[in-house]
């Protein structure tokens, strides 16, 4: 049986559970739809297209603009042209608007003296991963850094948290996933280890209690209550 007393190590997911990096995914969005003529989507709309990787993210932005079906071969042949314009915008507005959300700095700064390996397993492109990381001051806490291009799959499929237990040589019930997103969730769940959800990030408009983590945070410093001395 699973116990929070058997974690010694936890993965994170980035985008909307460590950063609130929508607002300069919107910027980036919005910049490379002007370049193929169109007009610009909310913040909403783009909040509700994180969380598969950059890649999807313009193809679910591109698909609502020209109305073509994501899966049309016109669609994924304008995908195919975009995306270097994308990465380059993006590349350009990383950390403009983003923020931390509050709690993080000190909840991993606590985490780490508690003992706890740390680490990001995250579906964005690593590129922009370690930027991010070092523009907030958090580098440092983690051991290993897994990005969406890192491994052969990326969330909700398992293989980032088996090669992270595989690394770190540890038992599926030692290791933790803490994510806003049904991707991590079901990550964790294929990867048998536990998990919590947060309220917060972006999870497609859907409660990430639906996904059934183990347990449900709407703060970032909530995780403490299971895993740090009270």
């Amino acid at each position: 049986m699973m116990q929070w007393s058997n974690i010694s190590a936890i993965a994170f997911d980035l985008d909307g559970t460590l950063i609130d990096s929508v607002p300069d995914l919107v910027v980036a969005t919005n910049a490379t739809l002007a370049q193929s003529q169109y007009p610009p989507v909310t913040d909403a709309l783009v909040r509700s297209w994180v969380g598969n990787g950059a890649k999807m993210l313009i193809q679910r932005a591109l698909s609502y603009s020209s109305s073509m079906a994501e899966d049309s071969p016109e669609l994924q042949a304008m995908l195919e042209q975009t995306m270097p314009q994308f990465l380059r915008n993006y590349g350009e507005n990383l950390q403009k608007h983003s923020r931390l959300y509050p709690g993080v700095l000190a909840t991993l700064q606590q985490l780490t003296e508690a003992g706890f390996k740390l680490a990001i397993v995250t579906n964005k492109p690593y590129r922009f991963t370690v930027p991010l990381l070092t523009a907030f001051g958090i580098d440092g806490f983690f051991s290993e850094v897994l990005a969406g291009d890192s491994l052969a799959k990326m969330k909700p499929d398992p293989m980032p948290l088996q090669h992270l237990l595989k690394q770190w040589k540890l038992e599926a019930s030692h290791l933790l996933m803490v994510g806003d997103s049904k991707n991590d969730i079901f990550a964790a769940k294929g990867a048998n280890v536990m998990s919590i959800g947060l309220t917060y990030g972006y999870n497609y408009g859907e409660d990430i209690g639906l996904s059934h983590p183990d347990a449900v945070c709407e703060h970032f410093a909530d995780i403490g209550q299971y895993l740090l001395p009270q």
